[in-house]
Formats: structure tokens, sequence, C-alpha cells
């Protein structure tokens, strides 16, 4: 397999520019953004000509080998750093000074954080219990999968996996939970399928890691795994990516990580492994 997209980021990020300029000069230029718009998306046909060129026209297990390759390069942050990065990744398109939490979807100032009821921390969406990763470099601070989040709904979370179903949490309406399973609310279920699977790909169990796999099961405990698959293959079709979700991947790619959420980028590619 060519290890093309494995050299440094800047030949990349260069020929992303360029793009850009062509594409100005080929037309009018638009009309300005307004200030509270996230910025555009990345051009894809850039994406596939440079970061995904060894993935393309690949299914399966090919497809998943070739992609688990492309991510796995990547810079990693430290816990503490994650605080600061993301207050950056999920910053509020409407008001830069707060973010927007994954599960309440609630703006809440970037500063109210910590561990305290009314607050927002760092929620893990896979469970670090489920691989027993922690808050280690790698899985532990893998920006891809951490997402801002109020302090007592991230409890209510805990470990547990996703699936359909259960009582509506009052203190977060559109979410759902029963003694196993969470099922967050319409607006994000694809985003929170997009970053189960991407975990799945980059940590195989060729580092210090766990092989990370989604199942059809719930309970999984410290095994592992989460389910269900179905599920969430299902969310994926129903929440294609937006561009808060897409935005996001780019900061991740361009300021912190250097590697991308295939899955955002091509969602296709679920079905093409799943």
């Amino acid at each position: 397999m060519s290890r093309r997209h494995l050299s440094p980021r800047r030949p990349l990020l260069t020929a992303l520019a360029a793009f850009a300029v062509l594409a100005g000069t080929a037309a009018a230029a638009p009309a300005a953004t307004p200030p509270s718009a996230p910025a555009a998306a990345t051009p894809l046909s850039a994406l596939d000509d440079t970061y995904y060129q060894d993935a393309l026209g690949k299914t399966g297990t090919a497809l998943r080998s070739a992609l688990h390759t492309i991510v796995r390069d990547q810079s990693t942050v430290s816990y503490s750093q994650v605080w600061d990065a993301l207050k950056n990744t999920d910053e509020d398109p409407a008001n830069p000074s707060n973010v927007i939490l994954l599960y309440t979807g609630r703006s809440q100032s970037k500063n109210d954080n910590g561990g305290n009821v009314g607050q927002w921390n760092r929620e893990h969406v896979w469970a670090k219990s489920h691989g027993d990763f922690g808050t280690a470099t790698g899985p532990g601070t893998d920006l891809h999968h951490l997402r801002p989040e109020d302090v007592v709904v991230n409890s209510k979370r805990g470990n547990k996996d996703f699936d359909n179903g259960g009582t509506q949490l009052s203190d977060a309406p559109g979410n759902y939970t029963d003694s196993d399973s969470f099922e967050p609310r319409d607006a994000v279920k694809g985003d929170v399928a997009r970053m189960i699977l991407y975990m799945a790909v980059r940590y195989d169990g060729d580092d210090a890691f766990a092989d990370l796999e989604p199942n059809e099961l719930v309970n999984n405990g410290s095994a592992p795994h989460i389910g269900r698959l179905s599920v969430l293959k299902a969310w994926s079709q129903e929440d294609p990516p937006d561009s808060f979700e897409k935005h996001r991947n780019d900061v991740i790619f361009e300021d912190y990580q250097h590697n991308r959420n295939p899955f955002i980028d091509h969602p296709e590619w679920v079905e093409a492994i799943w």
C-alpha cells in the first residue's frame, strides 16, 4: 500500500489552499460569509486527490485497512489540553464565547467548564471503560470522540452502549436512557455513530491500546466493544453530516491531530465497511 499520505501534512494543506485559489478565480466572488457561520468545509475533491487517495475504490476489509493506515498518522494532545481544544472545535457559530453541548444542545460559556453541577465537562463518546483506556494519550484524548457535555447529563449517559428507547431525560429533552443504553437527540445521532465508527477504525489493536469494535450487544461493560452496530448505522443514515460536524472535522485536522474522521467526509463508507 502506498504511504504517500503519511508524508508531512504541509503538501496537503498547500494543495488544499491552491484548490481554493483556483476555485475562487473560476467564478465571481461569493457573498461575504456571516460572522456567525462556520467556515466552509474542506473541498472533498481535494481530499480525495491527497488524503484519501489510497482508500478510493476499495470496500470491506480492504477499505477499513486503508483508512486505518491513513487516520493512525496523527498528532496527539494531552487530557488537560482537551479543555482548550474543545473550546475551539465545538464553538457555537452564533456566539464565539460559547460551546455547543453534545446531548443537551445547549450553548454555554466556554469558561463554565469543570466538574460542578451546571458546568460542562469532557464526554468520551466511546466510553473509557469500553477498552480500559482511561484518559491516556491516544483513545483517551482523541478529539474525534471527545465532546463538551453537561456534567449531570454526562453522568447519566455514563458508560452505557447506544440504542433506541428508554425514558426521556428531563434535563436533556430528546435524549433517552434505560439501564443499559443511551439514545441521543435526533440532531446528533449521526455524529455519535460516526464518532464510534471512527474509533473502531483508528484503534485496531496494533498499538498499545485495545482493538475497539462495535457489536450488536448492549451492556458490554469493560469489553472493548460498543453497541448496537445496526442502530449506529441507521443513525448515520438518518442524520447525515451537517456544517457543524464538517467544520469540527476540519479544525481537528488543521489545528490539532492532523487526521480526519473519514465517515464525515464519506458517510457512504459506513455501509461499505459494515
